[in-house]
């Protein structure tokens, strides 16, 4: 299915948000998902579907000021 990732179009076979951060090999580290502009707490993203046309970011933090 086609989906925006990250501001670009990406055709994905995942079905749910865990699916997906194993298919993109995002199985360690510090992030955070957000579909369709809202985060999804880790424990939820098996659970969670992906559609055809949804937006996912994957947000990681930076340090700064």
């Amino acid at each position: 299915m086609l989906v925006t990732l990250n501001g670009e179009q990406r055709e994905i076979a995942a079905d749910n948000v865990a699916a997906l951060m194993s298919e993109l090999d995002f199985t360690a580290g510090h992030f955070a998902v957000s579909l369709n502009y809202e985060v999804v707490p880790r424990g939820q993203w098996a659970e969670t579907p992906v559609a055809a046309g949804d937006e996912i970011e994957i947000l990681t933090p930076r340090q700064g000021g």
